[in-house]
């Protein structure tokens, strides 16, 4: 197999439990630059918390955010193709207000959510961007939203079907999120290996997300992290190490440095 491109997600995956990118990772990722293939970070992130390690990295390619609603360019951050979503917004703020749960809305211009988290203080240290809006989101007033994210703690399936006919939806083990029918990282690969001329068997993608399945499904070939899901290692063709125990670097030293052969 030629690889020609390598689309990589970010939190559990490049990144470990400390948002850090381990010294064995980077190493690993400037080797595969060095021979020519081209690295993507793939990520459900949005682009302030995206762009420190895109920039920590030196990559020179594109960014797919919010997976896959919107694609940035590397060098300016200017949003290349954006993909809203549309829900019933007066019904998706009553149900989400009677359970308790968080809510985050990741718009145009940034974030809305219904309270304070960890997570979302380490994305104010990490992008120096602080969330527009903070409360009761039925007051807030925020434009074109490209994810929802709505975290219970727990899985709750039977609460996210209630959104599955006006939009696409991800289960999480603590929540769900909402992205605009037919949006993936996968959908947004596609648009790049277009504009680059990259053939789809000539693609590596690796994950640990229910968000990362259609990736690792579609590409030439798909690679799961040991700390992913049973679900996500069904589909991959290839299972490397933990994302704490540098298993990004360990799949690329192994399979993909010095040669370009699977």
């Amino acid at each position: 197999m030629k690889v020609r491109a390598m689309f990589i997600d970010m939190d559990g995956t490049l990144l470990t439990a400390k948002n850090n990118i381990s010294r064995r990772n980077t190493e690993a990722i400037n080797k595969l630059m060095n021979q020519g293939v081209k690295v993507f970070l793939a990520t459900g992130r949005h682009y302030d918390v995206t762009v420190p390690y895109h920039k920590q990295l030196g990559l020179q390619t594109p960014m797919i955010c919010l997976n896959g609603a919107s694609i940035h360019d590397a060098i300016t951050g200017k949003v290349m193709q954006m993909k809203p979503v549309k829900l019933d917004e007066d019904r998706f703020l009553r149900l989400t207000a009677e359970i308790p749960c968080n809510v985050l809305i990741h718009a145009s211009n940034g974030l809305y959510c219904k309270e304070m988290n960890e997570e979302i203080e380490s994305w104010i240290t990490e992008g120096q961007i602080s969330p527009r809006y903070i409360g009761d989101l039925r007051n807030a007033n925020y434009p074109d939203v490209l994810k929802y994210s709505v975290r219970t703690g727990i899985p709750c399936p039977e609460f996210s079907v209630l959104f599955k006919d006006e939009a696409d939806v991800i289960d999480w083990h603590d929540g769900f999120e909402i992205v605009s029918r037919g949006v993936s990282k996968w959908s947004a690969i596609e648009t790049l290996l277009h504009a680059f001329g990259i053939n789809t068997d000539e693609v590596v993608t690796i994950g640990d997300g229910p968000n990362d399945i259609q990736m690792l499904q579609h590409a030439g070939m798909g690679v799961a992290m040991d700390n992913a899901s049973d679900a996500v290692k069904e589909v991959a063709d290839f299972i490397t190490g933990h994302h704490q125990n540098d298993g990004l670097a360990a799949f690329i030293e192994q399979h993909l440095i010095h040669s370009y052969s699977i």
